[in-house]
Formats: structure tokens, sequence, C-alpha cells
């Protein structure tokens, strides 16, 4: 338990050094111009003890000499430096507030652009194990918390910390005996703050993440509502809520149990030490004690009473910092989140083979060109310092792979298959066969484990994920779409393509017609991922997408699953354009759409068993005359 705590500690110091440094870095001049306004400010506010000291010795010297008249001048005087000194305060106060309103804003707007910066880094699978909605919650709640903690709890820490400091540097200065007593109780104090903010910490932290939990919950059920209203399913979405709500309820019920349980403690400790100031400084002036202390001044009511409200500021501040501990905490909770977010290991690239504009020469050899051409080629350094240029054709080959998603686990075996250029390979198989695992290995989604992937002749490790992707064009299962035009969209799959090159994109994918229908057409916008349109429409629009891109290979994730007979006669017409020089593999959902594929690959537990044309298939009266025939039904 002990070492686990210590753990904790550790982690929490770290996190704290790694942001303030990350702070700094944000604002090298603004933050230390306000961390001196706070300083300034707190060390001003212990000031007015002194000021009661010298005004009551001022008060007993008169009262023996009977000189009323020096009195109040020296009086009014110090009135007027502590008056100034105060508006010194408040300038500072109000310098510090602005400052940390900049600081606070702007730090939350660089860590947000921090953290989505670093998730188009990170690779799918993080996105295909964790849930979105807990991802979501780093941008919201635990982007809150650390508001919180910069804009209120630092300030109000270190403030609390600076005039403690102050205030026991006074106390020394005019009695060591008393202010021994008054460090009496701050032990009691930071003993109590140990043991139960040792516990707040713990479950602030699994408040977070049970935070991060119920929005994941939250956004899941949000996305099925059709479905949990088609099966009835609604009380068992609301007992399975609230198990998720309950632990929410648990870890925050006992954070903040802990918690308020500091404030009433320590203010208690507060008054008793208060108290026993009082009693001990009396008894102290009836016996006479001689007084140790900086000042050299003996015990005297001139001392004891500013000493009381010392005392109370001390004890307050001590209570404050308490206060402000639990909500750090909080904030460190919700900090380490978004540090762990930021620190999540980006998606490795080791290729050097990247794709450049080309053209031929007269020599009919393939040369790199500064202009934008139609011909594109793998520039491919070598160790020898010489390039070779190979023209991008979309030949694609692999040899034995091998593949897993975890260690052990192989969903991939022994694949070998080839596709040349123009030609339409297609997979059929039923879920969980392999599909799509395969082509999530063409754009280097996850890597191999095992054997060799080629693109025109070439390793496809050896090629940047970036230039290997823009070679690609993909039509996925689940469409998305984009806050924005139709245009835009449409655009998304080229952000230089030109007006027209996009509307001849949506005419190869046959969603001309209905863009056309629209009520202002290809300006018409969209927001909710598309809702106004239906499942049909919204995939047309990724079909259009992915042919602006006009590259050599495509791939379409059972792109026609979700789209009725007619619809499809449309989109297969489009893609049947789209073939013409293009490499084209295609996860059928209907066997329909892939009767005039080059070749079929019918899978079963990640192992290609048969593979042929479609009259080959069927001669073959295998799993794919079954499926075809329906003695088989894909599922």
């Amino acid at each position: 338990m002990r070492n686990k705590t210590e753990k904790n500690a550790g982690s929490r110091r770290g996190v704290v050094l790694r942001l303030v440094k990350t702070l700094f870095s944000f604002y090298p001049v603004l933050l230390p111009i306000a961390i001196i306004c706070i300083i300034f400010d707190a060390v001003i506010s212990a000031i007015p003890s002194v000021f009661m000291q010298n005004v009551l010795a001022v008060v007993e010297d008169t009262f023996q000499s009977g000189d009323w008249s020096a009195a109040s001048g020296a009086i009014l005087g110090m009135v007027g430096i502590l008056g100034a000194l105060y508006v010194l305060s408040l300038i500072a106060g109000f310098t510090h507030t602005q400052l940390m309103a900049i600081i606070t804003q702007g730090s939350l707007a660089k860590m947000r652009e921090k953290m989505f910066d670093g998730m188009q880094d990170l690779p799918i699978k993080y996105f295909d194990t964790h849930n979105h909605g807990d991802v979501m919650s780093y941008y919201t709640n635990d982007i809150d918390t650390l508001r919180q903690m910069i804009s209120q709890s630092f300030p109000q820490l270190l403030r609390a910390v600076i005039l403690c400091l102050a205030v026991l540097f006074i106390m020394l200065y005019y009695s060591v005996w008393l202010t021994l007593l008054v460090l009496l109780g701050v032990v009691c104090m930071i003993v109590v703050v140990k043991k139960v903010g040792g516990g707040s910490a713990r479950y602030f932290l699994r408040q977070q993440q049970a935070i991060g939990k119920t929005e994941g919950f939250v956004e899941e059920m949000m996305n099925g509502q059709k479905v949990i209203k088609v099966f009835c399913h609604e009380e068992e979405a609301k007992a399975d809520f609230d198990k998720v709500n309950d632990e929410l309820f648990e870890n925050s019920r006992t954070a903040h149990r802990y918690a308020n349980m500091l404030m009433p403690i320590l203010s208690n400790i507060g008054y008793v030490l208060y108290v026993a100031v009082a009693l001990v400084g009396g008894y102290l002036l009836l016996l006479g004690v001689p007084n140790i202390s900086i000042s050299g001044l003996a015990f005297s009511i001139s001392i004891v009473v500013p000493f009381l409200n010392m005392t109370r500021q001390f004890t307050g501040n001590i209570g404050q910092m308490s206060n402000q501990v639990n909500a750090i905490v909080m904030g460190l909770a919700g900090t380490k989140r978004i540090f762990d977010l930021v620190d999540e290991k980006p998606e490795t690239d080791e290729g050097y083979v990247t794709l450049v504009n080309a053209k031929e020469n007269a020599n009919g050899e393939i040369e790199e060109c500064a202009e934008r051409t139609n011909v594109w080629a793998w520039k491919h350094p070598h160790h020898d310092g010489t390039i070779t240029y190979t023209k991008l054709q979309g030949d694609v080959r692999f040899y034995d792979v091998d593949f897993a998603y975890e260690e052990g686990k192989t969903v991939l075996h022994d694949i070998s298959l080839y596709a040349k250029p123009g030609q339409k390979i297609a997979f059929v198989g039923s879920t969980g066969a392999g599909k799509t695992t395969i082509t999530n290995l063409i754009n280097r989604f996850y890597d191999i484990a095992d054997g060799k992937i080629r693109y025109d002749g070439i390793n496809i490790n050896k090629i940047k994920k970036a230039d290997l992707r823009r070679s690609l064009g993909i039509v996925l299962q689940d469409t998305n779409l984009f806050t924005g035009t139709v245009m835009d969209n449409i655009r998304y799959g080229n952000l230089d393509a030109t007006d027209e090159e996009c509307i001849v994109a949506a005419q190869l994918a046959g969603a001309d017609d209905f863009i056309r229908r629209l009520p202002q057409g290809y300006d018409t916008p969209l927001s909710g991922n598309g809702a106004s349109l239906s499942q049909g429409q919204r995939q047309l629009l990724a079909i259009a997408r992915a042919a602006v891109a006009d590259p050599p290979v495509m791939i379409l994730d059972e792109a026609t699953s979700s789209i009725d007979t007619r619809t499809e006669a449309i989109v297969q017409q489009g893609m049947d354009a789209l073939m013409t020089g293009r490499t084209v593999f295609v996860i059928a959902h209907r066997l329909s759409t892939v009767r005039n594929s080059n070749a079929i690959m019918v899978l079963d537990h990640g192992r290609i068993i048969e593979r042929g044309t479609h009259e080959e298939l069927l001669a073959l009266k295998g799993t794919y005359y079954q499926l075809y025939t329906g003695a088989l039904e894909l599922d």
C-alpha cells in the first residue's frame, strides 16, 4: 500500500512539474509577471499585522507619555502608508487576474491543439480499441478540470503559500514561543490533510475515469437508439446506464466526502489554536517570561493581540491551501489523462519511397516533374545514392501474408494473391473471414506479421504511409460525411479539385441526379453526418469522394451493402466506369455485384479456400456455388 501511495505521489509530482514547464513554454513572459503580481499581493496582505503591532505599541507608549498629538501623527502616517500599499495590492491583484485569464484560455487552446494534432498521428488501432465517448471526455471534462486548476486553484494556492510564509516570518520576528505553538497546530493540520487528502486524490482520479466511461456509454446509446427501440431494449439500456452512473456516483461521492471533511476539521483546529495562543500569550505576560524574537521586543499586549490575528490568518490560509489541494488533485487527474493522450505512441512510419509528379522523357523513361501532371511515380532512393522512378500503376501482390491483431491470435493465414492494373478483385466470405482485414493491410492501417505485400513491385513497408494512402481510394461500409456543403464533402477526396472535377466524379458515381434535386444542389449544407440524406445517398457521396481523388487503386468495403437494388445498379455503372485503368478490391455483400470480377477470393477463417472467376467457381460447385445458389448464406 505504501509503495503504491508513494508511486501515485511521484506520478502527481511528475504531472505538476510537466504542467508547469508546459505553461512556461506557452507564456514565458506573461506567466512570470502574473506570478510576481500574486506574490506581491500576498506579501502586502500580511503587512497589516505589522501595522497593528506598531499602532498598539504607539498607543502603549502614549499611555505612558501622554503625548497624544505625536501619537495621532504617527498613526495617520502609518494609515497613509497602509493605504498606498493596498492600492498597489489592488493593482497587482487586477493585473494577475487579467493575465491568468489570458494564460488559462490560451493554454487550454494550445493543449486542445496538441491533443488534436497528436490524435491525427495515432494509428487506427487506437480508435478501434478506445471508446469514442471516452476520447471526447478528454476535450470536455478533463480540459474543464485543467481550466479550473490553472485559473483558480494554482493562483490561490500560490497566494496562500506565500502569505503563510510571510506571516510565519512576521511571527518569528515578534515571538518564537508563540510561533512554535502555532507550528504545533500546523503539524496537526498537515497530518489531517495527508490522511484525508490521500483518499480524495485516489477517488478523484477514479471519478475522472468514470466520467469518461459514462460519456462513452451515452455516446454508444445515442448511436444505437434505433436498434434499442426496434428491439424494445429501453429498460435494459436504463439498467446498464444505472450501473455506469452508480459507479460514477460512488467514486464522486467518496472523493468529495473526503474533500468535504477537511475544512470543518481544519477550521476547528484553527479555533482551538486561536484560543491556545490567547491563553498562552496571556499566561506568558502574567509570568513575565522573557521573549525570544528577531525583533528583541519584550512580551506585551502590542505583540499578543496582532499575534492572534496572524494565527487566524495563518490557519485560515492553511485551510485555503488544503481546499485548493483537493481541487488541484482533481485537476491533476484530468491533466494526467490529457498527457496520456498526448503521449500516445504515434503511428510509426519507416517508409522512404515517396509519390511524385512524373513525366516520360524522350527516351520513354520516367522522371520527376515539378509541375502537376496526370502521371505519378514512386521515387525510390537507394543506399548507393541513386534514385529510381517506378510509374504508379496499381499492381498489388500478397506473398504468404500472416496477420494478427493480437500476438498469438492469427486472423489471416498464408494469404497470397495478385491484382494487376485494371483488374477487379472481389472478396467473399462470412463475417470475420478476414475480408476487411486484407484491405486494411493494403493501406497499412495495420502492418503484417509475416510475408510481403508489394505495390508496383515495391515492398509497401518502404513506402511512406501518407504517399501510399494518397494512391488509394477507399469507400468504407460505414459512411462518414462532414459538416459543410455537398461539394465540400466530395472535394474531401482531393482538396485541389475544381467544382467541375467534383461534378464529374459525382456523375461517375451516379450521385449527380439526386444532388441536383436537393434544395441548393451541390451547395446544400450537410450536418450530423448527412442525417438529411438516405443511407444510399450518403454512400453515393462517399463513392464520389473517392472518385475525385482519381486513384489507381480503389477499395470498396461493402460499399453497396446499404443501397437498394435500383441505386445499386446506378452505382455499379459508375464503378464500371471508374475501373478503367484501375485496380479495384471489392468486399461483396451481394454476390450479384462481383460477377464481372476478374478474380473472386472466397475466404473462411482467414484463409483463401477458393479463387477464380464467377464461372470457374460455379463450375467447382464448392462454397461459392453454395453461396450463389442459396444453399449457404453470407452472415
